[in-house]
Parts: structure tokens; C-alpha cells; sequence
């Protein structure tokens, strides 16, 4: 098989794999640390309580975060042999289906992997996946503007991305470079808008106060910069960071501030991609 019919081969292998999903989302960042996972999972388990049915990849490689936040570390991946040919069944929990590389390596191990080998693995795993019929399949996305963003976004035929930044300089300086990327016309993904994460600290015995602890507002600076809308204004509190150890994440919690905002969130994706 000469690499035009291994190409193609391929590109048919990923078509297959998501022929049963209408929409394809990415939430990303160009800067680590800024809860875009976090954002991604709650994001998820939003949209399977409003009765979709979702698909979760976590495509961050050298940081996969979906295995801790399920608290589902040490499950393991069952694989089936349909017409000859390997693939993995999905982990469902919360509603939500679930892959990551985390799940193939032992947790304090790393991945020394060139960008090309990091790309070709996420392919390899997300195109071997058998997803199923999805309304949504979002992809957690890795920090930066590489590899495997560029895989994602071309060979999985992505249809929209959003951008989560906390509100400090340092962090929408990153993002803007990343949503720079994804406008260039050789990309040319539509851009949903941006979600300010850690916008402001609430104590929960006083809701009603406000702390600008990592600065104001940034990201609605940016999204007014870049003519995109701003979505969704998420607090730093200690419940997100508790339930994020726990396993539980808070949009599990019907009653908390937080589970509204992350609702919120899925229902404006939702109305932009019917």
C-alpha cells in the first residue's frame, strides 16, 4: 500500500468513526492552568442532563485530566473486534461517554512523544472509538497552537470551538494567539466565543461578594477586542475545586450556583449550533 491508499485509508477510518455525531466542539485554550478542563467536563455533563447524548475526548496527551476528574483512574478499556478490525467501547459515566490517553498509561508515567507520535496516537484512539450516534462529541484540547490542535481541527472536521482564559493578562495573551490560529483561513474553524473561568472568588458563606483575585473582567476585554461574544463568567470557589478531587463535578449539583452557570453555558452552545 503506497501513502496516497494509506492516506486515504485513514481519512476513511476517521469518516467512519464520526459519521453517527452531529457536532463536533472543542473547548480549548492557549494557556495551561486557566480550568479548561474543568470547563470541558461540566460543559459535557451539562448538555447529557438536557438530554443529548455526549461523547467526551480528552485529547490533552501529555495532561489528560478526564481519568481524575471521573475518578475512574484505574478503569479499564474493553476492547471488540468488529469484521476483523480492533476498537474500544467508550467508559460511560454521569451520562457522558469517555476516552482518554490517561487510561492506557499508569498514572505517574509520562509521555516523551515527539508532536507527530502524540497526533498519530490521538488519531489512532479517537478514530478506534466506537462512539456511536452523538449529538455532541466535545475534545478537551491541550494548551497551545500544535500538532494535535491542527489534527483535530482538519482531520476530524471540527465544526466550532470555544476558548475558556482566566481573566489575567498573562492568560488572554496566550488565547488570543490561540484563536488567532483557528481564524486563520487555513484552519478556519468557527469560534462559539469565550468563557471567563476563575472570573472572580465567592466565599460560600457570602454569595453575594465578589473578589477579583486574578483581575476584572480580561476576557470580556478580549471577546470585545475580537468581536466574539462572551458566554459565560465562571467563579473560583472551593465547592468547584472539592468536587473536581472528589470525582463528582459540580454541575452535578442542581441546586449550586456553579451547576447554573455551566448549564447556562450549554444551553447558549446549544442554541448557536441547532
Amino acid at each position: 500500500m503506497n501513502i496516497f491508499e494509506k492516506k486515504k485509508e485513514k481519512e476513511e477510518k476517521i469518516k467512519k468513526s464520526i459519521s453517527k455525531i452531529k457536532h463536533l466542539v472543542a473547548v480549548g485554550s492557549g494557556k495551561g492552568g486557566v480550568g479548561k478542563s474543568t470547563v470541558a467536563v461540566n460543559l459535557a455533563i451539562s448538555l447529557a442532563k438536557k438530554g443529548f447524548k455526549v461523547g467526551l475526548a480528552d485529547v490533552d496527551i501529555y495532561g489528560p485530566s478526564i481519568p481524575t476528574l471521573f475518578n475512574i483512574e484505574n478503569q479499564e478499556i474493553i476492547g471488540k473486534e468488529i469484521d476483523e478490525k480492533f476498537y474500544f467501547e467508550p467508559i460511560e459515566k454521569f451520562g457522558v461517554k469517555l476516552i482518554s490517553i490517561g487510561f492506557f498509561v499508569e498514572k505517574p508515567s509520562a509521555l516523551i512523544w515527539r508532536g507527530v507520535m502524540a497526533s498519530n496516537a490521538i488519531t489512532q484512539l479517537l478514530s478506534e472509538t466506537l462512539w456511536g450516534e452523538l449529538d455532541y462529541l466535545i475534545f478537551d484540547m491541550p494548551p497551545g497552537t500544535g500538532d494535535i490542535q491542527i489534527t483535530i481541527a482538519k482531520e476530524f472536521y471540527l465544526n466550532a470551538i470555544l476558548f475558556v482564559s482566566t481573566p489575567q493578562e498573562l492568560a488572554v495573551a496566550d488565547v488570543r494567539r490561540a484563536i488567532n490560529m483557528f481564524q486563520n483561513k487555513d484552519v478556519n474553524v468557527e469560534i462559539l466565543g469565550l468563557v471567563e473561568n476563575m472570573a472572580y472568588f465567592t466565599p460560600k458563606e457570602l454569595p453575594n461578594n465578589k473578589y477579583y483575585i486574578f483581575g476584572k473582567e480580561g476576557t470580556k476585554k478580549l471577546a470585545k477586542e475580537l468581536n466574539l461574544e462572551l458566554l459565560e463568567q465562571i467563579p473560583i470557589t472551593e465547592d468547584i475545586s472539592l468536587t473536581n478531587d472528589s470525582g463528582n463535578p459540580i454541575s452535578l449539583d442542581n441546586d449550586s450556583l456553579e451547576a447554573q452557570h455551566f448549564m447556562s453555558l450549554a444551553t447558549k452552545i446549544n442554541n448557536k449550533l441547532k
